[in-house]
């Protein structure tokens, strides 16, 4: 493992990985710093059953390298990172929380954490109570609370985009769109989408989601191995990444791949290019997905304003058409597209600190 580790972080040029454990709370975490260039690390916590030590690790990197780009090409003043907490959700705990608090706090501000997949306001309120440097608190506390809807309007922004590039207008109107994860983002996109007029589906695999979603929305269930089957205007994967593969690349039958879910593309170069070829618009995810990111680097400012936050979303919008634009002069991918300037700021601005 500690092979591997190092030559990923060289690979994916990380600064800094930090492993936590606590036996008696039983805390195993992993908090990835990948570039600080622009600012402190700014990145979620999420707590999964990883299968191995090893996919934990990978997670981390590649989160945490996402959130580099994601900041930079927002405009933001931040840096990369991300944490995992190895472990069942259902397990978790004050103590766990608190503990991995210190953990936080002993980095002194070069890492700050929020809310992600499995993790809620209420348990960055834990972590609040023993380091200052997490955003997402609960608004009753001075935070701006669950920052689940902003990336959610920012995907349905980002989608309508993708949109205006398919069809000429924005309107969602009578699309048929497949949300594949309803969690928090998931439901909140689903709103956004039956409130714009379009047909809905929805796939997971939480019985308590599915229920909850098509209760509340009225919109209707795919089974897993079926989504692939459908013919669809848009799909929008909102769950666990590298959905976008080797196997499912030749069995989507849409014209638009616009969701929330990290690192869609499990080979970014190889898949990146095939949907080139097969006439996919796709929305590169750090950059349809950061209105979460937004929020809360709104919030560690210490100046909220939620309008002012809603407004600055909206700017995916006309982001993505810019990256459509370089995408097809430049005779790149979007996400190779995205990453040039996101890149590109990051490189401008450490350029601007090395000069006396």
């Amino acid at each position: 493992m500690s092979n591997k580790v190092f030559e990923l972080m060289k690979d994916l040029e990380h600064e800094q990985v930090v492993i936590c454990h606590d036996p008696k709370s039983n805390l195993k975490a992993i908090i990835a710093i990948h570039n600080t260039t622009l600012g402190p690390a700014l990145g979620g916590t999420r707590m999964w059953n990883y299968n191995s030590d090893d996919d934990a690790v990978v997670d981390a990197l590649r989160l945490s390298r996402g959130m580099t780009y994601k900041a930079a090409i927002s405009g933001l003043n931040l840096g990369g990172g991300k944490a995992v907490i190895i472990g069942d959700p259902a397990l978790k705990s004050e103590a766990l929380w608190r503990r991995y608090g210190k953990f936080v706090n002993s980095l002194n501000g070069k890492y700050i954490t929020a809310e992600d997949v499995n993790t809620s306001a209420s348990d960055m309120e834990f972590i609040h109570l023993e380091t200052k440097h997490v955003t997402g608190i609960p608004e009753y506390m001075g935070g701006s609370g669950d920052p689940s809807p902003f990336t959610a309007y920012g995907v349905f922004v980002g989608m309508k985009a993708c949109a205006h590039k398919a069809w000429g207008n924005d309107s969602l109107s009578g699309k048929k769109v497949l949300v594949q994860g309803v969690g928090h983002v998931g439901q909140y996109l689903v709103g956004h989408l039956v409130d714009a007029g379009a047909k809905v589906f929805i796939t997971d695999i939480n019985q308590e989601r599915i229920k909850e979603t098509r209760e509340k929305y009225q919109v209707e269930f795919v089974a897993p191995e079926d989504m692939l089957k459908m013919e669809l205007d848009v799909y929008a994967p909102c769950a666990l990444g590298a959905t976008i593969n080797d196997t499912t690349m030749a069995q989507l039958k849409c014209p638009i791949i616009a969701g929330a879910a990290n690192n869609q593309l499990a080979e970014e170069k190889v898949h990146g290019r095939q949907l080139i070829d097969r006439g996919i618009i796709y929305a590169p995810d750090f950059l349809i997905n950061a209105g979460g990111l937004i929020n809360v680097a709104a919030e560690a400012s210490g100046s909220y304003n939620r309008e002012k936050v809603n407004k600055d979303v909206e700017k995916i919008y006309d982001r993505i058409l810019d990256i459509f634009a370089l995408s097809a002069a430049e005779n790149i991918t979007t996400q190779e597209a995205a990453m040039h300037i996101a890149q590109k700021r990051i490189d401008d601005v450490a350029h601007v600190k090395s000069r006396l």
